[in-house]
């Protein structure tokens, strides 16, 4: 399954040599969505394995990319305990700052990431909860 997400690249760390025939680089993007008019931002942490490591190269921290990837989850079991571990493998980068211009179309703007750098609970807007509603928990109906 493949999937994209664009988001504003946060941190990159260096590639990390995980054994004889493995490496992986790690890079958290910034994401937000609106929803019923406010931001709510998440940080999701992807990697980069094998020759891709080096994709990531050509951009800078506070680049607004697309990252196309993969889900991938592996089955763990240590003295007698089952974990699951879960990776965002991305594959591709592309800058997303090069899009089109927007031609008429009814979509909305995109939304606005956190410039300051600092922690905002969860959010890059003030007075809102630390609180991140799925599209089922919105009420949206008029009465």
């Amino acid at each position: 399954m493949s999937l994209e997400v664009t988001g504003k690249l946060l941190v990159k760390y260096e590639t990390q040599q995980v054994s004889d025939k493995f490496k992986k680089r790690e890079f958290v993007l910034e994401l937000a969505e609106e929803i019923n008019g406010n931001i709510y931002t998440n940080f999701a942490k992807m990697q980069l394995v094998q020759n891709k490591c080096d994709i990531i190269d050509r951009f800078k921290e506070g680049d607004l990319v697309k990252v196309s990837f993969n889900i991938k989850g592996n089955k763990w079991e240590r003295d007698g305990k089952v974990n699951y571990i879960t990776n965002l493998d991305a594959w591709r980068m592309e800058s997303a700052t090069n899009a089109p211009a927007n031609t008429g179309n009814a979509q909305s703007s995109a939304p606005v990431y956190n410039n300051n750098g600092g922690n905002t609970g969860g959010n890059n807007f003030s007075g809102a909860p630390n609180f991140n509603p799925s599209p089922e928990t919105i009420d949206d109906l008029p009465f």
